[in-house]
Parts: C-alpha cells; sequence; structure tokens
C-alpha cells in the first residue's frame, strides 16, 4: 500500500521505539517523514534506517520547546513541501510511586511534556499548514489514562488529560483535520523496560493474546488512523492492549 505518497508526518520522539516503529510504517507506504527527539546521534541513526534523507528529515531538541516546535514544522514544509500529519508520541514519565508521595516539580514536568506540548504542536501545525490544507492527527496516549495505575498514577492522570485533548481537538479541527489517539498497554521499549524485564512471561500471562506488544503494532493501527482509511473517524481513542483491559489489567 501506498497509502502516504505526497504526505509529510512529524513524529516526535521517533528516534526509537514506537515513534521509530510509526515512522517506519509510514515511509513504508510512501510518506515522507520529519522525527524529533532530543539527540541528534539517534535521530541520525533513525535515519539512516528510515532510508536516508530522500525519506526521513531529523531535528533534534525538546519537545516543549516552542522553538524546536517552530523549526521542525519549518524544515518540514522547506524540505518535503509539505506538513500534512503529525504523531505526538513523546510522553514521559519520571516518577514512580504513590500519588502522596509525588514531588510537584515532576508532576508539571509531566504534564508540560505529555499535554501541554503536543497542544502547542497542534497550534503551530494548524497555524503552518493544517488550517489552509486539512490533515490528521494522532496522540499516542496509554491504557494508563483510561483507568487506574497504581505506580504510574500522575502519568496517567496525564494521558487521560490527551484523551480528553483529543477528543476536544477533534471537534474545533473537524472538518479538514481529524485528531485522534492510540492508548497502547505495555510495549517492549527501552521506555518501558521497568514493567517488564525479568518477568515477561509472567506479565504477558495476563493478557488474553498471551504476548505484550511489539512497536509495530502501534505502528500499524497509527498508520491506519492517518490514512483516508480512517477519513469518517474522529475524536477516538483506540485501545492497544493484546486484551488486558478486558482482564482487568493495565
Amino acid at each position: 500500500m501506498r497509502r502516504f505518497d505526497g504526505r509529510t508526518a512529524i513524529v516526535t520522539g521517533a528516534s526509537r521505539g514506537i515513534g521509530l516503529a510509526i515512522a517506519q510504517r509510514l515511509v513504508d507506504e510512501g510518506a515522507k517523514v520529519v522525527v524529533t527527539a532530543r539527540k541528534q546521534e539517534a535521530l541520525d541513526e533513525a535515519v539512516a534506517a528510515l532510508g536516508g534523507p530522500e525519506h526521513a528529515l531529523a531535528v533534534a531538541g525538546r519537545a516543549d520547546d516552542a522553538d524546536h516546535q517552530d523549526e521542525t514544522i519549518a524544515k518540514a514544509v522547506e524540505t518535503f513541501g509539505s506538513a500534512d500529519l503529525l504523531v505526538n508520541n513523546t510522553g514521559i514519565n519520571p516518577a514512580y510511586g504513590p500519588l502522596m508521595q509525588l514531588d510537584l516539580d515532576a508532576a508539571r514536568k509531566i504534564v508540560e511534556v505529555n499535554c501541554i506540548a503536543a497542544l502547542s504542536w497542534v497550534q503551530k501545525l494548524h497555524a503552518a499548514w493544517l488550517g489552509e490544507h486539512g490533515g490528521a492527527v494522532v496522540n499516542v496516549a496509554s491504557v494508563a489514562g483510561l483507568k487506574p495505575a497504581p505506580g504510574i498514577a500522575f502519568y496517567g492522570a496525564s494521558k487521560a488529560m490527551l484523551v480528553h485533548l483529543t477528543e476536544e481537538l477533534a471537534v474545533e479541527l473537524g472538518p479538514r483535520t481529524r485528531v485522534n489517539a492510540v492508548a497502547p498497554a505495555v510495549v517492549k521499549t527501552r521506555f518501558a523496560t521497568a514493567l517488564f524485564e525479568g518477568r515477561e512471561e509472567e506479565v504477558s500471562a495476563a493478557y488474553p493474546l498471551k504476548r505484550l506488544g511489539e512497536p509495530e503494532d502501534i505502528g500499524s493501527v497509527v498508520a491506519f488512523l492517518l490514512s483516508d482509511d480512517a477519513s469518517w473517524i474522529t475524536g477516538q481513542t483506540v485501545t492497544i492492549d493484546g486484551g488486558v483491559t478486558l482482564t482487568g489489567g493495565v
């Protein structure tokens, strides 16, 4: 399939893991992709994996840095001629434990990166491209944002906010721009290592499909939501969880 011929996607947090898998799926289907993350070296490796500068461009910076957002969008349009698709994949969780012990500075940073930065990316891309040309946005949330998630409660709260922002943006930006979200359970990435390392078989046993997610499991669904195959879907959050939420897990 070549569902994205002639289109350009910006994928944040895409030097590895879920973000890189999303970028790879989009490139495989014809898109030009601009990938962002903090470290230039890791991004350079990602661009090489994606097929080189003919297919991908790297822009290093912090996802919550407004100047970085402006630079990335400008380079996308300058290099590839458009900025049609956005995937807000960057997320952080620097705190683990009960809410009563949560450092509030850490809480503020989680909201800043996971929620406010995502909104800022949409605002800026809407002003630069989507408002006139239309397009699609996918926000990467989490099953932790759909139900209580002890230990990562505030991360879950930030993802719940991202789910609600997705719905509000879908209402505001339709009909020209669609906005959806995905909510993965545990995916085998470096970010989620603490949730399964050394006990993958035990964790997987709670999943009806008896395995944890792979980054490609998320990339395929995100690609669908960004494509014209999902042209009558907006404001939705697709749970990608191997069935674990059906059994009461997160």
